[in-house]
């Protein structure tokens, strides 16, 4: 018995919305690796069809490269789990599975149901992200979480003691993930919702917006995010990398978004900006 791989050479930060869309096509198991990922189907058990169209539609994306050849069956689930493990955040926080064992105990504790559909979310702008977000006062706040992925940052947000969290994303698969990691952790604080930012609408503004996408992302939403920041609130970004910081406060200086501090991490970024409030005349 074999099995059809897919190997997926690509940005990892890319991964996770191709592998929902390959998904789509018969492949049911993906491991992630530095370079991309793979991506497993039944013997024929796929619509070849439909990868090669999902190739097509992230031509513009670079690199993007797709090598197939087949192997015998194993159980890649298994395999996976063995290979996957925990991340110990600045030694204060701890993500981890509900397989895994832990014997140490950490001030913070976050369970992600890991989907190999979907990605696990450990990324070093992850822990950029996560490291920030415990320096930070999050004491009855309200917050945003753009392009909330496993909504690993509404949950570190609740934990550190916000006050509701709205978190969405764009795919399906994140809110049904987020969802499942939310109710695992139980933060019953968070609402998380399908969608962008410019096609949802909001109550209330929001002390802390919290973005890891990407950068293109970022530039072209940093105006939206700036409209629903309250006052001296606090924009934590990352999904880029450090060459990128320049750009991202050129853009953040036309919006009064002053740097408070930057941290990188094997060349990725996180920018901490706060909104000044308007000058009277």
């Amino acid at each position: 018995m074999y099995h059809t791989r897919l190997n997926v050479t690509c940005d990892p930060l890319f991964s996770e919305i191709l592998m929902a869309e390959i998904a789509e096509a018969g492949f049911d198991s993906f491991l992630e690796n530095g370079t991309g990922f793979e991506a497993y189907a039944e013997a024929d058990h796929y619509d070849q069809n439909r990868v090669e169209e999902i190739g097509k539609k992230y031509s513009e994306v670079k690199p993007l490269i797709f090598a197939w050849d087949r192997i015998e069956k194993r159980n890649w689930n298994e395999e996976w789990e063995n290979s996957y493990e925990p991340i110990i955040v600045d030694d204060r926080c701890i993500i981890k599975a509900n397989f895994h064992k832990i014997e140490k105990s950490y001030p913070y504790e976050i369970t992600i149901t890991p989907k190999m559909s979907f990605g696990t979310g450990h990324h070093q702008t992850t822990y950029l992200m996560i490291k920030a977000q415990m320096d930070m006062d999050y004491h009855n706040k309200m917050v945003m979480d753009a392009g909330c992925g496993t909504a690993i940052l509404s949950i570190m947000a609740a934990k550190l003691g916000a006050k509701k969290i709205e978190a969405f994303d764009i795919d399906e698969w994140s809110v049904i993930n987020g969802e499942e990691n939310i109710e695992v952790n139980q933060c019953n604080n968070i609402k998380i919702r399908q969608g962008k930012i410019s096609e949802l609408t909001f109550d209330e503004s929001f002390d802390i917006i919290l973005a890891n996408i990407n950068k293109n992302i970022l530039l072209h939403e940093l105006p939206q995010y700036v409209s629903y920041l309250n006052p001296d609130g606090f924009l934590l970004l990352s999904g880029f990398y450090e060459k990128d910081i320049p750009d991202m406060m050129s853009r953040a200086h036309q919006y009064r978004l002053s740097h408070v501090k930057s941290d990188v991490r094997e060349n990725w970024a996180s920018l901490l900006l706060q909104l000044k409030k308007q000058e009277v005349s």
